[in-house]
């Protein structure tokens, strides 16, 4: 008869076996089950590797839905180790899988996005630093003599910072610490970023200014959910405005997300921001080192980063505590991710400021369609800043009619343009000529025999860059030196440029302003970010009279010495049947004309236009903004497109035509019937073939309160799997139609 502590015994009731959940960072649709080790505890939303074939990957433990039949523990692998990183919290898995249910995508990819960086499940090396001991160089040399001299103050330094402090190579140091002249310290680790000081230098704020701040304040104190839109004119002072709520949200101890559209606004946003508190915040973008990143995603998930400028991807970043969420620039169409996940990073932070129960301020002197209705409905709370900081005027907005005052054959800037051109430089401002158009010319045309030279892999001309001596595609990247004669007929001497980009400007602006000095701002020339921002610190300085630039200038940068701005062709992006088009030119020509006359000098803007009677160059010339918004809302309403009806793009493609138009057709027939759907197409998309890929395209459209992703989801589930090159991607909501 067994003793009553046999109950106990784990030789005779040995514990079960535990299996989790864990989903790895690919293209999957449901999480994989492993066994947990003895010893081991693990929860959800630990990190964890575990064998996957025959590699060891990166997951992390996932909520465990309730299975039907239970998983045979001998059948499974077990996890090799958990990480010792903070896991993500029951919020950010939340997010996780909301997105994934609403882009109709692997919940895998998503989680990639979280876990893509190898930084984040390891530890940072050891930092090593150098300082003085007694002893004196046996072996003395003038550059060991440096380095003493140098770390004569006892201050421990790092060993590339005491080598380039004393001017000599890495190796000097080295000998010095093998001969016990100089000791090894270890350093603390490095820190992502200072803490900010919430008091360093607030600002003197305008009334409407204080008001909306005041607002933010009360919201993130609340620690409530509450979405704002910030609608403030160009040179308002939204980002000092938005300042005080990161103040408030850093003395309460919480995290601040503040999302920005593109890498070169960064820098003079990184100045604003240190002038304010003191120091800088967190980066986090491509142009950031690996190793910084990974400081930064562990700092984020440990509490110790308290601010995080960022791109897009910084919405996935693993707060412990975010307070405060604010999307700059909200209107850019930068915050659109194209492939891959395709998300809106703007809608995206609007769902985890839900989640995380944080302020979110959306950010615009032009908001998003979408964003103004729903601040006309009452679903964000609408702070409005209707008055220029420094007190100065919004730059009136002139029409130059080129069907009557256009410039002479083979120019751009019309003589009227010219002539403003040349008074605003001799009264000592800044002329910018904005034409949102990368290279010298968009095509290159054969006279002789009419031939234009396109990319084999795409169906777009090549661009010429004149400065690189280079054929692009903007699409792909392939590039070919100019030719010297036509690929066609081979007439030397044929081929012709035809239309203008920026380089091509820059020409004619060197020949009309001799003396001028003339900047190109595009985000194609080499040199990259760091050029870039050397560029616009020039500008600000005034070491620039003439400025030329594509659509890169429209984006948030301040110029003091800016006067006058001068757009050379007004109607590009009127052409094309996007139903954004109106809505992108008047984002665009409105940001633009805002750079003008932030300072002391009055403002004045140009409008080249073929069109000067189209409503979008009406609203501008007359500044009624709500008009413009008006019509557009009412068209967008009527014609039942977003934000009053809800698409979903597949695009269909492949390396094959007839295949990817077969499995298009084969994809619509399969589409669930029901009366509040309606599938377009298939047809050929309007860039049919991109990187060597025939392209087609199915529109799904329902109305705003239908689940569509739900019922992408279904006709996915019932729709024949692509095979070979073939490939489908999903876009819930798209922001382009090419």
């Amino acid at each position: 008869m067994p003793s009553p502590d046999a109950a106990d015994s784990p030789s005779l009731f040995p514990a079960p076996v535990r299996v989790v959940d864990v989903l790895l960072p690919l293209a999957l649709g449901a999480a994989y089950s492993y066994r947990v080790p003895d010893g081991m505890e693990v929860a959800p939303g630990d990190i964890v590797v575990v064998p996957l074939g025959t590699r060891n990957m990166l997951g992390c433990v996932w909520p465990s839905p309730e299975k039907d039949t239970p998983v045979d523990p001998a059948k499974l692998k077990p996890i090799q180790r958990r990480c010792e990183v903070e896991p993500l919290n029951a919020r950010m898995i939340a997010f996780i899988q909301w997105i994934a249910d609403y882009t109709v995508t692997p919940p895998g990819m998503v989680l990639r996005l979280a876990l893509r960086h190898d930084e984040s499940a390891g530890i940072g090396r050891e930092r090593v630093g150098v300082r003085l001991t007694d002893h004196r160089p046996a072996r003395r040399t003038a550059a060991r003599e440096k380095v003493v001299a140098a770390l004569a103050d006892g201050f421990v330094r790092a060993k590339s910072e005491a080598a380039k402090e004393a001017g000599v190579s890495p190796s000097v140091v080295d000998g010095l610490i093998d001969d016990g002249v100089l000791e090894t310290v270890v350093l603390p680790p490095e820190p992502a970023a200072e803490t900010p000081d919430p008091d360093h230098a607030a600002p003197d704020l305008l009334p409407a200014q204080a008001e909306a701040a005041a607002r933010l304040v009360d919201s993130v104190k609340s620690g409530s959910f509450q979405p704002f839109l910030i609608d403030g004119v160009t040179g308002s002072g939204k980002t000092e405005t938005y300042f005080e709520a990161v103040a408030q949200a850093i003395r309460q101890g919480r995290q601040t997300l503040i999302l920005m559209p593109e890498i070169a606004l960064t820098q003079a946003f990184l100045d604003r921001f240190a002038r304010r508190f003191g120091v800088r915040p967190a980066e986090w973008h491509s142009a950031v080192s690996s190793k910084r990143r990974g400081r930064v995603f562990r700092g984020v998930a440990s509490g110790e980063v308290s601010v995080v400028a960022g791109a897009r991807s910084a919405l996935f970043l693993p707060f412990r505590d975010v307070g405060l969420i604010l999307v700059d620039e909200e209107h850019d169409s930068a915050y659109k991710q194209e492939d891959g996940v395709h998300y809106h990073a703007r809608d995206m932070a609007v769902v985890r400021a839900r989640l995380e129960a944080a302020t979110i301020a959306l950010v615009s002197a032009t908001p998003s369609i979408e964003t103004e209705v729903n601040a006309r409905r009452g679903r964000y709370a609408r702070l409005a800043l209707p008055e220029r900081f420094a007190g100065t005027k919004v730059p009136r907005l002139e029409p130059i009619d080129l069907r009557r005052e256009g410039p002479p054959r083979g120019q751009w800037i019309a003589p009227r343009l010219a002539r403003e051109m040349q008074s605003t430089i001799e009264a000592g401002g800044q002329a910018l000529l904005f034409l949102n158009r990368r290279g010298y010319a968009p095509l290159t045309l054969c006279r002789a025999c009419g031939h234009r030279i396109k990319c084999p892999s795409c169906s777009s001309w090549l661009v010429e860059h004149r400065f690189r001596r280079r054929l692009e595609c903007h699409q792909c990247g392939y590039a070919m030196p100019v030719p010297n004669e036509c690929p066609h007929c081979h007439e030397p001497n044929a081929l012709i440029p035809c239309g203008p980009g920026v380089e091509r400007l820059h020409e004619e602006a060197a020949k009309l302003f001799p003396e001028a000095r003339l900047q190109v701002l595009s985000s194609d020339l080499a040199g990259g970010v760091e050029r870039l921002r050397a560029e616009l610190k020039a500008i600000e300085d005034g070491e620039v009279d003439i400025i030329i630039g594509t659509q890169l200038v429209a984006k948030g940068h301040n110029f003091p010495g800016l006067a006058m701005v001068g757009v050379i062709d007004a109607d590009v992006g009127l052409g094309h049947g996007d139903p954004r088009a109106a809505e992108r030119t008047f984002q665009l020509l409105h940001q633009v004309a805002g750079r003008a006359g932030r300072h002391e000098l009055e403002g004045r803007a140009f409008l080249q236009t073929y069109m000067p009677e189209h409503p979008v160059m009406q609203a501008l010339v007359a500044g009624d903004r709500d008009a413009f918004y008006d019509r557009e809302i009412a068209i967008r309403e009527e014609a039942h497109l977003p934000p009053f009806a809800r698409f979903c793009a597949l695009i269909v493609s492949g390396t094959d035509a007839h295949a990817a138009q077969a499995h298009a057709r084969a994809l619509a027939a399969c589409s669930p019937f029901t009366d509040k759907v309606r599938v377009l197409g298939p047809a050929e998309a309007p860039l049919a073939l991109i990187r060597g890929r025939h392209r087609y395209r199915l529109l799904a459209r329902c109305e705003r309160g239908f689940d569509l992703s739900a019922y992408v989801r279904a006709w996915m589930a019932g729709a024949p799997r692509a095979t070979g090159s073939l490939r489908v991607d999903i876009d819930i909501d798209p922001q382009s139609f090419v």
